[in-house]
């Protein structure tokens, strides 16, 4: 029996090492290759880099491979191959991720198992690049559908937190980007609601900034200039008021406009934060876990599941963001004639801090009450070894079990650190007047070490509303 138990010291110890080093890597780590061809504007080799990588290829990556496919393929100017990644992601959210099985999979070794669903901002970012997509490709009908699956994911957003201020329910930049294409649509009516809908979500946020960006001027002018040309003259009255300003009609450009969309940095990585929890009774006789300074509340405690002795401390892994300052940190869009600054109208930098934040009480208290269990099966197992053998020695088996059972959920355990990261730290816009014909448009980068950059762009001037977006994804 002896030589038992040390066969499963042994074992169990050179897999918990096993499951160790390979844990110490973040999701980051392990697609680096791509990231920094990324980064450096290789694309084509980062898409080499992508279908190389093992990790992504895995089931339960599907949505991330999908997402990153669409965005390098975006990148390269492929938009039809852009759009089919984009579309498979979009209807493999549609049909729902995950399930009991894949659930179980999670409890019973940790969430990076897990089929990967998406944080909230990446899915209204598919549709962000769907629709630029569909413009780049002169298809302005199936734009115009992506514009309502806007709507569609805002009620579903909605709907998954009541619409609580105090959470990330909507998505004004989402929203102003939906009146934008209908507008480019011809459709200023339903442009005008869309507009209005973006302009309360930051006129219902605290100082009107929310996450990160405060209420641009050019939502506020469209706004207004969008309820004078559906004769909303009581819509047009209360929006100026609000806003301190008066709107003065104006002759369209006669080569219509641009919507220029400048994509800044790279959004923020996830890497791995511990923690070390214990199971105590509060003043109120309450279980909750504390770590001394964090109070998480055991709200599914169970005696007949938990065992309190054997619940005397919990390692605990939580992904944490980390930012990636952007090299530049402001631009300037101009025609010839004049310059207009790039407005910030989503800043993915914060919306990711702070939608992480917003779960950690519920997502913690989840995954504690998981080792909870976990450490209850390994110590019932460890106790059950004691006394059980041939005359009332120690079975060591039982007690080998435990030890491995130990070793493993220590070694194991592991955040999830994955996230969509070719996504831009931020997102800024401005409107450009266009004369007929061709029109060479300049977007001066001023970088944070006092370099700057400046980029070209060539665009033909029809009577529309045009669509071009930069990436400087550094």
């Amino acid at each position: 029996m002896k030589n038992i138990l040390n066969k499963i010291l042994r074992a169990s110890g050179l897999f918990g090492l096993m499951l160790f080093l390979f844990s110490c890597a973040s999701y980051n780590d392990r697609i680096m290759p791509y990231y920094t061809q990324v980064a450096g504007g290789n694309y084509k080799q980062a898409a080499v880099e992508l279908d190389k990588n093992s990790l992504l290829k895995k089931p339960r990556n599907k949505l991330l491979l999908l997402m990153e496919k669409g965005k390098i393929s975006h990148l390269e100017g492929d938009y039809e191959s852009s759009n089919r990644y984009f579309n498979e992601a979009d209807q493999l959210l549609e049909d729902g991720i995950g399930g009991v099985m894949d659930a179980a999979v999670g409890t019973l070794v940790n969430p990076m198992t897990q089929s990967y669903k998406g944080e909230d901002f990446e899915k209204f970012m598919i549709h962000y690049y769907k629709a630029l997509n569909y413009f780049y490709l002169n298809n302005t009908e199936d734009a115009i559908v992506e514009a309502r699956r806007i709507t569609l994911q805002s009620q579903e957003q909605g709907d998954k937190f009541n619409n609580k201020e105090s959470r990330y329910s909507k998505d004004a930049f989402s929203l102003m980007l939906q009146g934008l294409i209908y507008e480019a649509g011809r459709n200023v009516n339903d442009a005008f609601i869309a507009y209005r809908n973006a302009a309360d979500v930051y006129l219902t946020a605290s100082d009107t900034t929310y996450y990160g960006t405060k209420i641009p001027e050019g939502l506020k002018k469209d706004l207004i200039r969008t309820a004078y040309l559906n004769g909303f003259q009581s819509e047009q009255d209360k929006y100026e008021r609000l806003f301190n300003l008066k709107y003065q009609a104006q002759k369209s450009p006669e080569g219509g406009e641009l919507i220029l969309f400048w994509e800044n940095g790279l959004a923020p990585i996830k890497k791995e934060k511990e923690f070390f929890f214990s199971l105590i009774k509060n003043n109120h006789g309450d279980m909750v876990f504390t770590d001394g300074n964090i109070v998480i509340p055991f709200f599914d405690y169970d005696p007949g599941k938990v065992n309190k002795a054997s619940v005397q401390s919990l390692r605990v892994t939580y992904p944490m963001y980390v930012a990636r300052p952007p090299y530049f940190s402001e631009a300037t869009a101009s025609n010839g004639a004049f310059s207009i600054p790039m407005e910030k109208v989503e800043d993915i930098n914060v919306l990711a801090f702070k939608t992480l934040d917003q779960r950690f009480a519920k997502e913690m208290g989840k995954t504690l009450a998981r080792l909870a269990v976990k450490k209850t099966a390994e110590y019932v197992l460890s106790e059950s070894g004691k006394g059980s053998g041939k005359n009332g020695k120690n079975d060591a088996l039982l007690t080998g079990l435990g030890y491995g059972m130990q070793l493993y959920s220590l070694l194991s355990e592991k955040s999830d650190t994955r996230n969509w990261q070719t996504l831009p730290n931020s997102i800024s816009y401005a409107r450009i007047p266009l004369q007929k014909g061709e029109n060479t448009i300049s977007l001066s980068l001023k970088g944070s070490n006092g370099q700057n950059e400046t980029k070209t762009i060539q665009v033909n001037g029809t009577g529309n509303l045009k669509f071009y977006n930069y990436s400087s994804l550094r």
